[in-house]
């Protein structure tokens, strides 16, 4: 098999590392302040207008919710829409960052394992602040469910159906798996087709590579345009849902809120912890070298729109070599 690396250090996907000069300025125009501000003020409207302090009639608060929400529709269509075409160039393009396809085995043996760790642990840990806060109480009166509702059970499928479950992940047709945002199939299908650019020779891949980083590119380039809508979108969102459901209905899905909030709080801690014990990184350190890329994923709710700004900081604040940031990032 020909090992022969898929590119060369000049054609390595590090074009998205320019874009995050854009996204780190986004951080020091304190995007994630103005995000705040969007959403504490349309809290104060939509409570002007909702059913607790009545200043308008219903129809009315309804009908302007709607429009002050037009913003904030437009911004997660926009991401909804490019978020699939930026997966699969990222994650086919991080794949062939790496030098042969012995280290993309090691590294992927390494990194599922990783993952499929901490994911079971992150679901203990959300099932446990569930548990413990109960925050469905709170939100009681919100949804009423019909009286004859019965509690679903989950099916679980047997032995005998993983096999089917199995070949189930794999896209028999990438491009329904694409239209019905399928994640995972895409991501499988993203994946062989990354594995396959590597054992190839780099001239032969070269075009497909160059391809997706115009594919790149043009996404990135379309979700900096969303970033200008952010704080926009985050005010109307916020005013039109307290528009509906009024003040009080708010401060109960506060609490769910919170729940939230706190879980992700403990595996935060979780993860510092590792840190420390695996790497000898000092949590404090890290949060500081970090600082930019979470206030801009505050900011925005995408793990996808600060990708360039992750993989910058990866490499350049903590010390992570580009074959290894620009595979396990995307």
């Amino acid at each position: 098999m020909d090992n022969t690396p898929a590119q060369t250090t000049d054609n390595a996907p590090r074009s998205l590392r320019h874009l995050s000069v854009y996204l780190a300025t986004l951080v020091k125009g304190r995007l994630w302040l103005k995000v705040l501000i969007g959403m504490g003020l349309g809290l104060v409207v939509g409570t002007l207008l909702g059913p607790s302090v009545g200043l308008v009639e219903p129809e009315t608060g309804t009908l302007i919710g709607n429009w002050l929400a037009f913003p904030g529709q437009l911004f997660l269509a926009t991401i909804q829409m490019i978020v699939i075409p930026l997966v699969i160039a990222s994650v086919v393009r991080g794949l062939a960052a790496s030098d042969n396809l012995e280290q993309l085995r090691k590294m992927g043996i390494r990194v599922t394992l990783f993952f499929v760790i901490t994911t079971a642990i992150a679901a203990t840990i959300g099932l446990w602040v569930g548990g413990l806060v109960n925050p469905g109480d709170l939100m009681t009166g919100l949804t009423t469910p019909p009286a004859d509702a019965a509690p679903v059970a989950a099916d679980i499928p047997g032995l005998d159906a993983i096999p089917q479950t199995l070949i189930g992940l794999l896209p028999g047709n990438p491009l329904d798996a694409m239209v019905e945002g399928q994640m995972l199939q895409v991501v499988i299908f993203s994946i062989i087709i990354g594995v396959a650019l590597v054992s190839m020779s780099g001239d032969k891949a070269k075009p497909m590579l160059d391809l997706l980083d115009s594919l790149q590119q043009i996404c990135m380039t379309v979700v900096r345009w969303a970033m200008h809508l952010d704080p926009y979108a985050v005010f109307g969102l916020m005013a039109q849902l307290t528009t509906t459901l009024g003040f009080r209905a708010m401060i109960g899905m506060a609490s769910y809120v919170a729940t939230v909030l706190f879980g992700l709080a403990v595996l935060m801690v979780f993860y510092l912890v590792i840190l420390k014990l695996l790497a000898g990184v000092r949590p404090l350190q890290f949060l500081k070298d970090t600082r930019d890329v979470l206030l801009l994923a505050f900011s925005t709710s995408s793990s996808a729109a600060v990708m360039p700004l992750s993989i910058r900081t990866a490499e350049d604040k903590l010390g992570v070599r580009p074959s290894v940031s620009q595979f396990v990032t995307p």
